[in-house]
C-alpha cells in the first residue's frame, strides 16, 4: 500500500507486546520497504525514517523539535527534562548536568559499581538459578542511580514498583496508576531536594545539591524542574541498563561459543557491549516534530511532521552494517551505532551505562561461566522501549 505522498504505508503498532526479537524483524522488514514510510497504527499519522545515512543526518539535524519526543505517545504523559528542550534551552541544562556523567565522574563510581556487582552476584550465584530481570537487571542499576543521587540504598525497595507502573503508562497501558507512580515519585524527590535546600552536600559530587545551586541566565532552576530532572535521569538510567542487559545475557545464553570467548578473553568484552548495542537498541525510534520544512538526504518532511528516528532500524541497516544479523564484535566500526543517539540529544548516561554493563559481564563471568535458559519459557518483550519481561537463567552450583 502507498500513501499519497508516495511513501510506503506501515499499519505496525509497535507499542504491542510480542514474542522476544519479533520487533526488530518487523523493524528490519519495513526498513527495506524505503527510507521513508507512513504508519498510521495510532490516531496520528506519522513518517518513519528507516535507514543509518538518514537517521543519522535526522538525528544531528536543526530541524526538528523535542515538542514530540515519542512518534507513538504523542500525548506526552510526564514531562522529561532536558529530553523535551530544544536549542539553547535545552544546552544551559546539559551543561549544568553534563559534569555528573562525564567520563571522569563515571570513574569516580566504578568502585561502587563493582561493590555492588559482587555483592549481588554472592546473593544470586549460589541459588544456581535466577530470573536476570527481576533479581539482577533491575537491582543493579537502581543501587547505582541511589548512590549516584546520594540516596539510601534501601530505598530501591519501593523505587522499584514506581518505576515498573511509570513505564506501563509510558507505552500505552496502565495511564492512572502510572500517574499515581510518577506522583509519588515526585513527592519522594520534593522531600529530597528540601532536604538538601536545609543541609546542602558538595555540589560537586551531589548532583540534587548542584541543581540546587545552578544558575542559568543568572536564575535559579525552578523547583518542579529540579523534580522533572531527577525524575527524568531515575527513569532513563534503571530502564535502559536493565533491558540491555535482558538482551545480551538472552543472546549469550543461546550462543555458547559467544559467551566462551567473553571468558576465555575479557578484553573483548568492551566490543560485545558494544556490537549488542548494535543488535538490540531497547530505545529504537525517538520522535521528533519538524520544526520547518526539512530535506533529509533528497527526502522532505514538511513542516509539522511528526517523525519516527528508526534507531532499531538503522543499527541493522545492511547499507551500513555487513551482515547486520550477525554477532560480530570485531566488525569494523563496532561503536558507530546509534544506541545513544547523536547531535546534542545524545544520550546523557553513555558513559554510565557502558561502565555498569562492561563491569556486569567481565565479573559475572569470571564467577558464572556458563548458563542456560530455563527450558520451557517463552520469552516475551515489551512495547514501546524493548525489554524482555522475564529471562529465567540456570548453571550448577559450585
Amino acid at each position: 500500500m502507498t500513501h499519497p505522498s508516495g511513501c510506503p504505508v506501515s499499519h505496525t503498532n509497535y507499542m504491542q507486546a510480542r514474542p522476544a526479537l519479533e520487533h526488530y524483524a518487523l523493524l528490519d522488514r519495513e526498513r527495506e520497504e524505503g527510507p521513508l514510510l507512513i504508519n498510521d497504527a495510532m490516531p496520528w499519522e506519522f513518517t518513519m525514517v528507516t535507514r543509518y545515512d538518514e537517521v543519522r543526518a535526522a538525528l544531528q539535524s536543526t530541524g526538528f523539535s523535542c515538542e514530540v519526543t515519542n512518534a507513538m505517545n504523542v500525548p506526552r504523559q510526564i514531562d522529561i527534562i532536558p529530553n523535551m528542550l530544544d536549542g539553547e534551552e535545552h544546552i544551559k541544562v546539559r551543561k549544568v548536568i553534563n559534569p555528573f556523567f562525564s567520563p571522569a565522574a563515571v570513574k569516580r563510581m566504578e568502585p561502587f559499581a563493582l561493590e555492588r556487582v559482587t555483592a549481588l552476584l554472592d546473593e544470586l550465584q549460589p541459588a544456581g538459578s535466577c530470573d536476570l530481570v527481576a533479581d539482577f537487571a533491575i537491582r543493579y542499576p537502581t543501587e547505582i542511580f541511589l548512590e549516584q543521587m546520594g540516596l539510601p540504598l534501601t530505598d530501591a525497595d519501593f523505587f522499584l514498583p514506581w518505576v515498573e507502573t511509570v513505564f506501563g503508562g509510558l507505552i500505552g497501558t496502565e495511564k492512572e496508576a502510572a500517574a499515581a507512580a510518577s506522583a509519588k515519585i515526585e513527592e519522594y524527590f520534593d522531600a529530597t531536594v528540601e532536604d538538601r535546600r536545609a543541609h546542602p552536600k558538595d555540589p560537586e559530587l551531589d548532583l540534587v545539591s548542584r541543581l540546587i545551586e545552578a544558575r542559568i541566565d543568572e536564575e535559579p532552576i525552578p523547583h518542579q524542574d529540579i523534580l522533572t530532572i531527577c525524575k527524568t535521569v531515575m527513569l532513563a538510567g534503571l530502564d535502559t541498563t536493565r533491558s540491555a542487559l535482558g538482551y545480551i545475557y538472552r543472546h549469550l545464553a543461546l550462543n555458547p561459543q559467544h559467551r566462551q570467548r567473553i571468558v576465555d578473553e575479557p578484553t573483548v568484552i568492551p566490543k560485545a557491549v558494544e556490537e549488542c548495542l548494535r543488535m538490540y537498541p531497547l530505545v529504537f525510534q525517538v520522535g521528533r516534530l519538524a520544526a520547518k520544512d526539512v530535506d533529509i538526504n533528497g527526502h522532505r518532511l514538511d513542516q509539522g511532521t511528526i517523525t519516527w528516528l528508526g534507531i532499531g532500524s538503522a543499527n541493522r541497516d545492511p547499507r551500513k552494517f555487513e551482515d547486520p544479523e550477525s554477532y560480530n564484535p570485531d566488525r569494523p566500526g563496532v561503536n558507530q551505532h546509534l544506541a545513544f543517539g547523536l547531535g546534542p540529544h545524545r544520550c546523557l548516561g553513555m558513559h554510565l551505562a557502558r561502565l555498569e554493563l562492561v563491569l556486569v559481564l567481565r565479573e559475572w563471568h569470571k564467577r558464572i561461566p556458563e548458563y542456560r535458559l530455563r527450558e520451557g519459557v517463552e520469552l516475551m518483550e515489551r512495547g514501546g522501549q524493548l525489554s524482555l519481561t522475564t529471562l529465567p537463567l540456570e548453571w550448577e552450583m559450585a
